[in-house]
């Protein structure tokens, strides 16, 4: 079994059932020192932050689910790079899979991303100031700030 950390549309119970049949919710999972992003392409990624903190959802994985999660997230083609990274899930602290977006920078997100984001983060019960830093970064809602621009460490 493989730990992944989600923090993106792969924290959605259906979405991630639908990639990885056999996936299973470890539960919530803070990861330290990094803070969401949309990448250049307009998905989900993390740039590492001083005193930042990404919540997202710990799934374990078989080898095959593994292979499915590779192949979504365009491993092969170099759009997403795996690293190993310490989260926190409760009391326990574990090393999890983490897909970084290989291009870094910011960009803006694909229409519809951020709200399958933020709908999976309320499924989960992620902590409301967290979900609404998330939703800053929807297009319709930026009114001269970004989510990047408040400082905020959810």
């Amino acid at each position: 079994m493989t730990l992944h950390f989600a923090y993106g549309s792969n924290m959605s119970r259906a979405l991630m059932g639908a990639r990885c049949r056999g996936a299973e919710a470890a539960g919530i999972a803070v990861l330290s020192g990094w803070r969401f992003v949309i990448n250049p392409e307009g998905f989900g990624s993390i740039a590492p932050r001083p005193g930042g903190r990404v919540h997202g959802v710990l799934w374990r994985l078989s080898a095959r689910d593994l292979a499915a999660i590779n192949a979504y997230e365009s491993v092969d083609s170099g759009l997403y790079l795996r690293r190993r990274l310490p989260v926190r899930c409760g009391d326990v602290q574990a090393m999890a899979l983490v897909y970084i977006a290989r291009r870094q920078g910011e960009g803006t997100p694909r229409p519809g991303y951020i709200s399958l984001v933020v709908e999976a983060a309320r499924e989960w019960q992620l902590p409301e100031i967290y979900i609404r830093s998330l939703a800053r970064w929807a297009p319709s809602r930026w009114r001269g700030v970004r989510a990047k621009d408040t400082g905020e460490v959810g």
